[in-house]
């Protein structure tokens, strides 16, 4: 990698990784202030691998020239350059992350055959098999998994999670991830299935919970789709505020036994406005079990 200066009209930004969506004002105030400290990279035909926001500021900064890095890299190694950059500084939504951190992935252990390779099976793990993981990971410096991890602040659990979601869903599960129908942890059950069996069940599990989930992905797996849709209309429709209750409820319980347990006192304002809360809280749990028991 050397340092070179180019033309901005030189530079051909056509790579799909590149993110020019993105809100630069700030980024134009510090270079305005401190000029570029991170140059951008390009390969040897003056094409973007890095750097799309500061390509993006310093355009509409007016600049008409700007310092670069210089790789002379194999194609497999400018593609790895260009989805790093996105791992590490473009706010990415869940399908981005996922499709860059696989195709890294990929990319990665092709270049590198002797790292320890993410496995990706899709069958929970056992205690067993996640001590022996864990185990792995003590001595693992070198894999995909393990550098990215330092990179990204990301944990390693997380990373292959989010990779081997976006290896193992079908194309219609991933859409209705990303229109919100689907969670992380419904989709790490459904890619348990084959993608055409995903498909097939993907209509039965919406607005479903993750262990309701879990239970047509178990039909499925003992009697196929026609077991799946047996046990579909066992299950009693939950309405999905009832859903969303379960966790932020286990939370404010789990606070309030601590508080009561240890006698945690406190006065102030803030302490004022929680009790406010609360007592707003009790009422609407007195209607709520007035109308549960039907009085």
């Amino acid at each position: 990698m050397k340092l070179a200066t180019r033309k901005l009209s030189e530079i051909t930004t056509d790579s799909e990784y590149l993110r020019f969506d993105t809100d630069v004002e700030t980024l134009k105030k510090s270079i305005a202030n401190v000029g570029l400290i991170n140059p951008l990279t390009i390969n040897e035909k003056n094409e973007l691998l890095a750097g799309a926001r500061r390509f993006q500021a310093v355009t509409e900064l007016g600049w008409t020239e700007v310092s670069v890095h210089l790789v002379d890299r194999v194609q497999l190694e400018q593609e790895l350059i260009s989805i790093d950059e996105n791992l590490v500084r473009a706010p990415l939504n869940k399908l981005e992350l996922e499709r860059c951190l696989n195709r890294g992935r990929e990319i990665y252990e092709q270049l590198n055959p002797t790292a320890i390779k993410v496995n990706l099976s899709a069958a929970t793990p056992d205690a067993t098999e996640k001590a022996k993981q864990q185990e792995i990971d003590k001595e693992d410096t070198n894999s995909f998994a393990a550098l990215t991890a330092e990179k990204t602040g990301l944990s390693r659990s997380v990373i292959r999670s989010a990779i081997k979601r976006d290896e193992l869903a079908s194309d219609s599960v991933k859409k209705a991830r990303g229109n919100g129908e689907l969670n992380a942890s419904q989709t790490n059950v459904i890619i348990e299935l084959d993608k055409d069996t995903q498909e097939e069940v993907l209509p039965l599990i919406a607005d479903k919970t993750v262990k309701e989930t879990r239970d047509i992905v178990k039909a499925v797996k003992q009697g196929g789709i026609a077991a799946a849709i047996e046990e579909n209309e066992k299950q009693t429709p939950l309405p999905k505020e009832y859903s969303l209750l379960r966790s932020p409820l286990r939370v404010v319980n789990k606070k309030l036994s601590r508080i009561l347990l240890e006698n945690l006192q406190c006065d102030g304002p803030e302490k004022d406005k929680i009790d406010k809360d609360l007592r707003e809280l009790k009422q609407q749990l007195e209607q709520y079990f007035s109308m549960a028991d039907g009085n």
